[in-house]
Order: C-alpha cells, then sequence, then structure tokens
C-alpha cells in the first residue's frame, strides 16, 4: 500500500532538516553521523582523526585513536543544535593488555513538531523524531608506534511512525613518533548498508546510502612551545563536494581565463566553484595551545567547506570557526565549544570526562 502525500511530505522534510543540521550540504537521512561526538571535536572542526590524547570521542572519527590513556574513562556529551534539537552521548572504554574497547550511544532528538498536510496546512497534534546511534569500537597497538582499530555501529531513525535501521563500520589506523611530536591517522567510516528502509517501492525496499568518508589527517606539536597544529582531510574519496540547489548543480572550473567578472557572478549563481575553493572545501584546519600537563586546551578551527556553504551574503557570519575551551581538575575533565550553522543560531556543545577508577577513589 502505497503512502498518503502528507506522510511522504513529512519523511522528506525529515530528510532536509537532518542534513541542514549536519551542515554537509543535501539532504540525506544519516547526515547526523558527521555531528562532532564532543566538545573537543566540534572545537577541531567537526572532526579529526590524528591526535591521540586519551579521549575516547576520538574513536568515533578513527578507531585506532584509543589508546592506554583512555583506560576506564566515561564521558558525557550534550549538545544544543537549534530550537528544540538536542544531541547527547555516553562513552565507555576499557582496555585490556594491549587491546582496546569502547562503547557508546548517541541521541539526537529533532524535538516536538505540528502534523500537516502535504500543502502545509496543520492537522492538530504533534510528533516526534529521533536518530540513535550505538557505536562498538575496538583496537589494537601493535608495537610502540602503531595502532589500528574498527568499529560497528548500528543505527536506528524513529521518525513519527516510521522506523529505519542500519548497519555501519569504521576502520582505520594511526602513526605517532616516539616523541608525540607528529601524528598520523587514516579512517574510513560508514562502511556499510541500510538494512530496512522508511517505506518500500515498487522493485522493493527504499534504501538510503550511509555517507562513506575516506579521511587522513596529521598533527604537529611544537617540541619548545605550547602549539599544536592539525590538518584534515576529509571525504577523499569524492572530489565534488557541492550539491544540487534550485534545480542547479555544483559544478567545479579549472580556470577563469577569458571570463569577465560580471560572467563569473552569474556562473556562481549556477554552481561554479574555482578547483582550489574545491579542493580547500576537503580540509579542516586546527591550533590547538595545550601545555606539556595537559591541564587546559584552547582550540581554534576553520573548516572551509562549512564557511562556503552557510555563510550569508552581506551578512557577517562566524560559519567555518569553531572555538573551544577545556580544564582538567584532578580526575575530571571539562571541554565546551562554540560553533554557527545560521545566522541566528549557534552551537553550544559541553563535555565532561572522568577517569572512573581514580574518581571513585
Amino acid at each position: 500500500m502505497g503512502m498518503s502525500k502528507g506522510k511522504i511530505a513529512l519523511l522528506c522534510g525529515m530528510l532536509l532538516l537532518s542534513g541542514g543540521i549536519s551542515a554537509q550540504g543535501g539532504a540525506s537521512l544519516y547526515s547526523f553521523l558527521h555531528l562532532p561526538i564532543s566538545a573537543r571535536m566540534n572545537a577541531l572542526g567537526g572532526t579529526n582523526v590524528s591526535i591521540n590524547e586519551g579521549d575516547a570521542s576520538f574513536a568515533l572519527s578513527n578507531p585506532a585513536l584509543l589508546s592506554a590513556d583512555t583506560h576506564e574513562t566515561l564521558q558525557l556529551n550534550y549538545a544544543y543544535y537549534m530550537s528544540g534539537v538536542n544531541f547527547a552521548s555516553a562513552i565507555y572504554a576499557h582496555n585490556y593488555k594491549d587491546n582496546y574497547f569502547a562503547a557508546s550511544i548517541h541521541y539526537l532528538d529533532y524535538g516536538k513538531m505540528p502534523y500537516a498536510d502535504a500543502y502545509g496546512n496543520l492537522t492538530g497534534g504533534s510528533f516526534s523524531a529521533r536518530d540513535m546511534l550505538i557505536d562498538l569500537v575496538y583496537a589494537r597497538q601493535l608495537g610502540e608506534m602503531f595502532t589500528v582499530g574498527a568499529a560497528l555501529k548500528p543505527i536506528y531513525n524513529n521518525y513519527e511512525g516510521y522506523h529505519a535501521f542500519a548497519l555501519g563500520a569504521d576502520v582505520g589506523a594511526h602513526f605517532q613518533t616516539r616523541d608525540s611530536i607528529f601524528h598520523l591517522g587514516l579512517s574510513l567510516q560508514n562502511i556499510g548498508w541500510q538494512l530496512k528502509g522508511f517505506y518500500a517501492e515498487e522493485d522493493g525496499q527504499h534504501r538510503e546510502k550511509l555517507p562513506l568518508n575516506l579521511q587522513l589527517g596529521l598533527s604537529l606539536r611544537f617540541r619548545h612551545a605550547p602549539f599544536r597544529l592539525s590538518m584534515t582531510v576529509h571525504n577523499m574519496q569524492r572530489w565534488n563536494l557541492g550539491y544540487e540547489l534550485s534545480g542547479k548543480d555544483t559544478y567545479v572550473l579549472g580556470s577563469k581565463k577569458g571570463i569577465s567578472t560580471e560572467q563569473w557572478t552569474i556562473m556562481q549563481e549556477n554552481g561554479a566553484v574555482m578547483w582550489y575553493d574545491m579542493m580547500f572545501r576537503h580540509v579542516i584546519f586546527a591550533l590547538d595551545i595545550v601545555p606539556r600537563n595537559e591541564r587546559f586546551y584552547l582550540t581554534l578551527s576553520y573548516n572551509h567547506r562549512r564557511r562556503m556553504e552557510l555563510n550569508l551574503k552581506d551578512q557577517r557570519s562566524l560559519a567555518g570557526f569553531a572555538l573551544g575551551a577545556g580544564v582538567r581538575v584532578k580526575q575530571v575533565r571539562v571541554g565546551f565549544a562554540f560553533s554557527q550553522y545560521t545566522k541566528s543560531q549557534y552551537v553550544y556543545q559541553f563535555t565532561v570526562n572522568t577517569d572512573i577508577k581514580q574518581f571513585l577513589k
């Protein structure tokens, strides 16, 4: 039996909301997988696959970032995205010899929304929509400088009375020098399939794709100063990160030779992007101030893709930039991050991380 126009509109609206929150361009059911898990990750521009500092949330971008320092740590995260939209997660890590384990659960609640028909007329009542993800992570140290890891993640979506289920996986590797000055990470995220879609079509289940993401990152810490530089290259498997807007597809231009300023303005309005602009849309830069004792950190990052997709013409905006800070007091670490996704809405994210064994002493 087919769905009514109103129900189809409901599902389309939820897909658009999910895509908009993630700020990754276009509508996708699984865009929420791009959301930064912790305040630390938010401050670093949304993702990082190279920094290894005892924070279990990094293992959700690269499972190889579990380490001896994540043993028996518990982390709680909360983010306020937009009016009525809340994101929360909990992560616990435990080690056995050179084997590292972690489990986490993530919950995104879109809040209450009124029922409406396909034409936008309110019909009374309201419904809720939620995304849920469980992450089961395993990593193993290979020698002194290498770590490899993998994660299995069941994904569940509940939009009003409709349900979907998918099974994804991540794999990753990490290398660091003996003095921990240089770190290199590689991660492939969201390998998998949607096992059950929201609805069936004439030829079977309608299935959404998981957003595959191949990432390479490096971090360099200054030997005699409390600074660390990071660069993360994401979506390496796909060159054109553009999307269709108002029926116009993004296309990449190799040169502006022979094109006037007026022509270029019109071409941009029709989806043109220069090659160097697209190249930097794959890159996130971050600067950390972290003393050797790691009692606090200050982080500033720049995500060019987010800047270009969310910045508004003729209006000031901090879209693309993120700022974060954290402090450690005995066995408890507290972090906060701030970023902007729309003109009037800001994302505030909080993290509390503690060493369970030491905390209970």
